[in-house]
């Protein structure tokens, strides 16, 4: 007979113990998951994603195991009881559910602190993928009563509060952070590093009150959240309140049944995750053990994998809580791992420091100085991946090579034992990616991940596990393939030399020297970006216009709701009066939504493709030109007001960003990139975090490369300091030249400068003392296309053959149907005027778009 297993919990942890039964049992198990929320389990550690744009279906855990006939998913039907005598589960449907083996893994529930307010309209808590989704409706809602920003004040200064300020800022309302502690992240930061994160998140625009606690919520005369009061009788204005005060574990089914449960809360359980009851176990949030509930996704997946041991006849154990951290706040970088606050006797600390560049690192080690017991690291948390896996070891050298700046000194390159655990998330080891490699034929990163679930969670260790499977497989003597697509054996390198070499000016003769069959959308759009900076030529001019993407294709971005962008250059966020006027009246009536981007430049969305060139002729007519949103090329160069304006400038930095983002304008690259530039080392242009920075101080321009935003953050590494204007540019000419010679396909800045022969040294000894002869190549390449620019929406409007591509419909008359009204979801970018609800019964309810004729 199949063992009866019953989860209660729709969670990660309870998807990770589905995947492991289902991956290693046989026909034996009947497997039935009882989940609170309407719909299937979801990514909680990427939750924050949902305001960069990701859906709920992007959210969405792999489904696949639910498809296995040993496994039925009840979705939206919660338990209400269990009766251990008959071993049975009752949800609230009526329905009973026998078991032989029980799991709980109900997680827990955001706490809300016992403050008068709490619970007015406004309130919110940031847990559920209902949490979220509330808040990005209250915001948007308030925004359209306010006619200014909202304001959002968070409860809670830990790893979740501050993703939620991050959110906050990225809906455009102000956000305010409240810590009760004298510091940010408390539980994983000493006081030197959360003064450091401080500095770091302040410098985003989030203020920060520390030693501060919320006495109450006052509601405003709507009834709604308008302040936050506090002891001393003070008050903080706020639209919004997001409490991030802590979870409490969801044990009230347990405690019902009798098992025995922690008094702060959770089911106990022993080394094997077994409850009081033996046919009962419980992981994840709930359970609590040696006395502990932890709010990580790590160990709950630890606990997951030994209580499927257990079911399976094995006799796993609970190694313990692993209690590594990494802040997922876009250009913020934190990292504490290990024995962070040197609590071992004896323990040592190693710490650097630069308050300038916003860095804190610090390495806790034995009294020996050679065994790894943990770290914090602010500002730089790129060492996190090869220096957690260490924790509990030998380090391997030098302690300061890990904590200065990269270039500085190296970081000993010893191989991790097979017994390090590279991704804490799945308690993947080394080992472990090793055997993928060696005995399941895996042949690169991405069949290990399927295979062993390494990298699949927080992405952290990504690197690290390329980096193994690349040694491992050279060690078997098996070459790891560097071809950009199955049409080309040439990596995007080699292909770009064979193109400049050959003087191809086509995909077609490209391919037919240098490669097989068709192409595909990994190959064409590389070489469309190579073939118009080598030769040239407009992206829509002849057979190369059949290459690009969507949005190179019509040259604009394409949005979620079918309409696109228009992003008008304003080179390092210098506009004309006359500018801004042409823009908001453009925006006007065309009915655009306007957002002023990060980038300080003014994004406009909603437009149809029909009206694309009807817009631009009016910005070009005006002087704009295109801004290269939609290109694999430059986007921005941001910049402070420098000198000019501000008091603290050191030198002219708007006068350089707007010189940089002119000659660089059009150029086609393997990824987009960003620039920045400061006026002096308050660093108002946040310029560390773009693909290169540059920094005024008094002996010159400080020059930084290799920075980038995104999944995974990085800060630049200084690559020249004390430059003058032209060797700035010089520097710069070679340094971009340089690496969309040499970088693979759609590879950032980072993760090439990562890759490349000697690190920043080595890109130093290249285009600053041309170690290699090619500094009057690159430079004569940058000449050519800075003579060569011509804009592309400018070209485009002189071209009738290229006009005629920009029809919604193939078959449309040039005037579209007044019968037909286009109206945004939620009315977002406008709502439908007057006349249109009139004629054409246009409603807009909620969250979903009516059109009726």
């Amino acid at each position: 007979m199949s063992a009866r297993i019953v989860v209660i919990g729709a969670g990660m942890a309870a998807h990770r113990l589905v995947d492991s039964l289902v991956t290693r049992a046989e026909d034996r198990l009947s497997i039935t998951v009882l989940g609170d929320e309407a719909r299937r389990p979801y990514d909680r550690v990427g939750l924050t994603r949902f305001f960069d744009g990701d859906t709920e279906e992007d959210l969405t855990l792999p489904h696949t195991i639910f498809a296995d006939p040993r496994v039925t998913l009840l979705e939206g039907d919660r338990a209400v009881s269990i009766d251990r005598g008959t071993r049975a589960v009752t949800t609230a449907s009526g329905t009973d559910h026998p078991y032989d083996h029980l799991v709980l893994a109900t997680g827990s529930v955001a706490s809300r602190p016992p403050v008068d307010g709490a619970e007015l309209p406004g309130c919110f808590v940031y847990r559920t993928l209902d949490d979220v989704r509330s808040l990005r409706e209250h915001v948007a809602s308030r925004a359209a009563q306010l006619d200014r920003p909202v304001r959002g004040v968070v409860i809670g200064g830990g790893l979740l509060g501050l993703e939620a300020a991050g959110a906050l800022q990225g809906m455009d309302a102000e956000a305010t952070v409240i810590q009760s502690s004298d510091r940010l992240m408390s539980a994983q930061l000493d006081l030197p590093a959360g003064a450091a994160l401080r500095r770091l998140i302040e410098s985003r625009g989030i203020a920060v009150r520390t030693e501060a606690r919320a006495s109450a919520v006052r509601a405003g005369v709507d009834g709604q959240a308008s302040a936050v009061a506090f002891p001393d009788g003070s008050e903080l204005p706020a639209d919004l309140v997001v409490f991030t005060v802590g979870v409490r574990p969801r044990d009230e089914l347990a405690r019902a049944a009798g098992l025995a449960c922690d008094e702060r809360g959770g089911v106990r359980i022993d080394a094997g995750c077994t409850t009081s009851d033996p046919a009962i176990h419980a992981i994840g949030e709930v359970a609590s053990y040696d006395g502990q509930c932890v709010g990580l996704v790590a160990p709950g997946y630890a606990m997951a994998e030994v209580v499927s041991d257990r079911i399976l006849g094995g006799q796993a154990t609970f190694a313990g809580y692993d209690l590594s951290t990494k802040l997922k706040l876009s250009g913020v970088d934190v990292a504490s791992f290990g024995d962070a606050f040197a609590t071992t006797p004896g323990a040592l600390d190693v710490v650097y420091t630069d308050p300038v560049g916003g860095v804190h690192k610090k390495l806790v080690l034995s009294d020996d100085a050679k065994t790894l017991l943990g770290g914090m690291l602010v500002g730089d948390a790129s060492a996190y991946g090869s220096l957690r896996p260490l924790v509990g070891g030998p380090l391997g050298g030098d302690p300061a090579a890990y904590l200065l700046p990269a270039g500085a000194a190296g970081a000993p390159k010893a191989e991790l034992p097979d017994e390090a655990v590279v991704c804490s998330c799945s308690s993947v080891s080394a080992g472990t990616i090793r055997h993928a490699v060696r005995e399941q034929g895996c042949t690169d990163a991405a069949e290990v991940t399927a295979c062993t679930k390494a990298g699949a969670t927080c992405g952290s260790c990504t690197v690290m596990v390329k980096s193994l499977v690349t040694g491992e497989l050279a060690k078997l003597g098996k070459a790891v393939s560097s071809g950009l697509c199955e049409h080309f054996d040439l990596s995007r390198r080699q292909l770009f030399d064979a193109v400049h070499v050959s003087g191809l000016t086509t995909f077609s003769a490209v391919i037919d020297r240098f490669g097989r069959g068709r192409g595909c959308d990994v190959c064409k759009p590389a070489l469309a970006s190579i073939l118009a900076l080598l030769g040239g030529e407009h992206v829509l001019d002849g057979e190369n216009a059949t290459l690009q993407d969507t949005n190179d294709h019509v040259m604009a971005n394409l949005q979620k709701d079918g309409t696109y962008s228009v992003v008008p250059r304003m080179p390092g966020g210098e506009v004309t009066p006359e500018g801004l006027i042409t823009v908001g009246e453009v925006a006007r009536d065309f009915g655009l939504y306007t957002k002023i981007t990060g980038g300080q430049r003014v994004d406009m969305f909603g437009a149809r493709l029909e009206q694309l060139p009807q817009i631009w002729q009016r910005l070009v007519d005006a002087g704009f030109e295109s801004g290269h949103a939609y290109g694999k090329s430059l986007r921005t160069v941001k910049s402070c007001v420098g000198s000019t304006w501000c008091r603290y400038g050191v030198l002219d930095s708007t006068s350089m960003a707007v010189r940089l983002e002119l000659r660089y304008r059009g150029l086609r690259a393997p990824h987009k990139f960003k620039l920045g530039v400061s006026g002096c080392a308050r660093e108002c242009a946040e310029a560390r975090a773009k693909d290169a920075g540059i920094i005024a101080t008094a002996q010159g321009w400080n020059l930084y490369v290799g920075g980038n935003g995104g999944a995974t953050p990085r800060h630049a590494e200084l690559l020249a300091e004390g430059l003058d204007d032209d060797t700035l540019i010089r520097t710069l000419d070679r340094y971009f030249m340089y690496y969309i010679r040499t970088a693979d396909k759609l590879q950032r800045t980072a993760p090439w400068l990562e890759s490349l022969d000697g690190g920043i040294d080595g890109l130093r000894a290249v285009i600053m003392e041309d170690s290699l002869g090619l500094a009057e190549d690159l430079d004569a390449a940058m000449a050519r296309h800075v003579e060569g620019y011509r804009d592309e929406w400018a070209a485009t409007l002189a071209d009738p053959e290229k006009l005629a591509r920009f029809r919604s419909f193939v078959n449309a008359p040039a005037t579209p149907d007044p019968g037909l009204a286009y109206v945004p979801e939620r009315g977002q970018v406008r709502p439908a005027r007057p006349e249109e609800r009139e004629a054409h019964g246009v409603l807009i309810a909620g969250t979903t778009l009516e059109v009726r004729r």
